[in-house]
């Protein structure tokens, strides 16, 4: 899947108050690539929020949106030097800018970090595994899972690819399975940033956390039925070494 981003180059207003009137234009450079075939530049004017009229490099011609902005559009169509001086900004500002972009972040690739864990247990013994990969770059990714060497294709759904607002995207697989003695399964992940795919195993021991807590509720209960026991052992000796009086 090719990405695509919007650059955007310049807002300009002509004329702002609190109670009057608005105009400003747009000037947008929208790229899939560094090459000028995969960039297009829209030149937009807007009244008050609304759009009237957009230029657009790809049709070479611009388009009304409102009776005002048709017959501004009529009228620029007719221009020859307007068209093509709207044409020369595609190369003479997005082109370079786009270049700075791909330079500076958009060829760079970043290797994601995955993580897996059991997220649910139905009553029929079933599990749900989820491998969750984070923090990668470019978008492109294929996630995957492997059980006991062989790819698993049946039982397994996946998100979409979901940008973190940083140049960053997570993705999120899962595998819906029933356990069997001594197997081994893992994620299987490829992306550019990687050489060769990044396999991580499902170790189905209990985090170190999770160890902690049962063996604190573990030291918890011993120490609370030593201490009972320990109470009752003295009430019983207690009970013993009383003397009895009889009664007159």
């Amino acid at each position: 899947m090719t990405s695509s981003f919007t650059w955007i180059l310049l807002l300009f207003l002509t004329g702002h108050s609190a109670d009057g009137f608005q105009e400003f234009a747009l000037d947008r450079c929208v790229f899939n690539s560094s090459e000028l075939d995969g960039i297009e530049y829209i030149y937009s004017m807007f009244y008050n929020k609304l759009e009237y009229i957009r230029f657009s490099s790809s049709l070479g011609k611009y388009v009304g949106y409102t009776e005002f902005g048709v017959k501004n559009a009529e009228r620029f169509n007719k221009d020859p030097a307007e068209l093509a001086a709207r044409q020369l900004e595609k190369e003479r500002v997005c082109k370079p800018s786009i270049d700075i972009d791909y330079q500076a972040a958009l060829d760079k690739s970043v290797a994601p970090y995955v993580r897996i864990h059991s997220e649910t247990r139905d009553s029929g013994g079933r599990r749900l595994l989820v491998c969750s990969v984070y923090d990668f770059y470019p978008e492109d990714i294929q996630v995957g899972w492997l059980r006991d060497g062989q790819e698993v294709t049946q039982d397994v759904t996946s998100t979409e690819r979901m940008a973190n607002a940083d140049w960053y995207y997570q993705i999120h697989s899962h595998l819906e399975y029933t356990p069997r003695s001594g197997e081994k399964i893992s994620c299987v992940v490829h992306h550019a940033s990687l050489k060769d795919p990044l396999i991580t195993h499902w170790d189905p021991s209990l985090p170190e956390s999770e160890r902690n807590k049962i063996i604190i509720g573990a030291s918890g209960l011993t120490l609370g039925l030593v201490l009972s026991l320990a109470g009752f052992i003295y009430y019983k000796r207690k009970a013993q070494g009383r003397t009895l009086v009889p009664s007159s």
